[in-house]
């Protein structure tokens, strides 16, 4: 079985709000369920060895694309939402990861090492993430706490502008150019990331903060859960000139599973065929070579291929990815390796 290492899932997200309602959320995920896609046995079962787990706050129940007759949409960004509300919800979500890692139902991981440790030990290697960064202070002062506690990747926004930056709105076609990029205090945030090595996600954000980054950062360019826009023309699919720069700078984009990020009509159907996952995997390592394309499903936040279905169904899409002609290091590569490259860099650990 090929180990997986996924870029991105919401199941904080899923525990979170399932615990709001009274359910045990280390048993949900340690003895498993029915909701949503990653639990343990599922995991297992799909040979999902770690992911990023993000640390996401809600805006409540976002609207549906109400689409025109050419299946076009575009929702508005959702209002920003207040920092003391927003560090509750972040913290009782950090609990739930903390509570986990106690119970041994995964392990915390701060380093490329402490991954492998874990991915040996049969344990599934958790890297804190937040989508967004509404709990931090412009001061930065949250940020080290949060670090101390594990966080390792951050996106200074969701699809929602914050103090730091500009979110990119859900919109069927679209470019992503959709606005302003990096306030001030977003500069000083990628600097202090910088600094203390937490991995900088620009999957949510504006093209034109997107080139904020890439002109201040000096870790590589990560979009975690994105698409090609040639293929797929989504607001939060990234452009040619976009994948040129993640290339340039030895980064990475993550394969999502959204349905409506892979098919070139942009519906939510979940009956969307494989091949187009393929299709996007092919141009993504085309204009990013192999040693920039991995998965960041987006497990437990969007609606996703059928013949998949969930964790359980990785090794459906390793089969795919055999049978479309990827080699046994190149799929080493997209499903795992590139993934542990890309973030030991961003930590300033040393190359493997």
């Amino acid at each position: 079985m090929q180990p997986v290492f996924d870029g991105h899932n919401d199941v904080l997200f899923r525990l979170w709000q399932n615990a709001a309602k009274g359910a045990d959320p280390v048993a949900e995920f340690m003895e498993g369920t029915h909701q949503g896609h990653i639990d343990m046995p599922r995991a297992r079962k799909g040979g999902l060895t770690g992911g990023l787990c993000a640390i996401y706050i809600t805006s409540g129940d976002l609207p549906d694309e109400t689409r025109d007759a050419n299946g076009h949409y575009a929702i508005p960004l959702s209002e920003p939402l207040e920092r003391a509300p927003s560090l509750d919800i972040a913290l009782e979500m950090a609990a739930i990861a903390f509570r986990l890692d106690r119970a041994g139902g995964w392990k915390i991981c701060r380093t490329g090492a402490e991954i492998e440790a874990a991915e040996a030990e049969g344990k599934f290697a958790a890297v804190l993430h937040m989508e967004g960064c509404e709990p931090i202070d412009a001061d930065l002062a949250a940020l080290e706490m949060f670090y101390a506690a594990g966080l390792r990747s951050l996106g200074p926004v969701w699809s929602r502008n914050t103090i730091f930056g500009h979110g990119v709105p859900f919109a069927f076609p679209s470019s992503p150019d959709t606005g302003p990029g990096l306030t001030d205090a977003g500069n000083r945030l990628v600097r202090e990331c910088n600094r203390i090595g937490i991995a900088i996600d620009l999957a949510h954000i504006t093209e034109k903060g997107f080139w904020d980054v890439a002109k201040l950062s000096d870790q590589p360019l990560i979009v975690s859960h994105s698409n090609a826009h040639v293929l797929t023309p989504i607001s939060r699919n990234l452009t040619d000139k976009q994948l040129a720069a993640v290339r340039e700078s030895n980064g990475l984009v993550g394969l999502n599973f959204a349905v409506t990020m892979l098919r070139a009509d942009g519906a939510k159907r979940a009956d969307t065929p494989m091949s187009d996952m393929i299709r996007h995997i092919d141009y993504l390592v085309g204009h990013v070579g192999i040693d920039g394309v991995a998965l960041g499903s987006d497990f437990d936040g969007a609606t996703i291929p059928a013949e998949i279905s969930d964790a359980a169904g990785l090794q459906k899409l390793v089969a795919a990815l055999r049978e479309a002609g990827y080699g046994a290091d190149d799929v080493k590569k997209i499903c795992r390796d590139n993934w542990l490259r890309v973030l030991r860099s961003a930590w300033h650990e040393a190359a493997v």
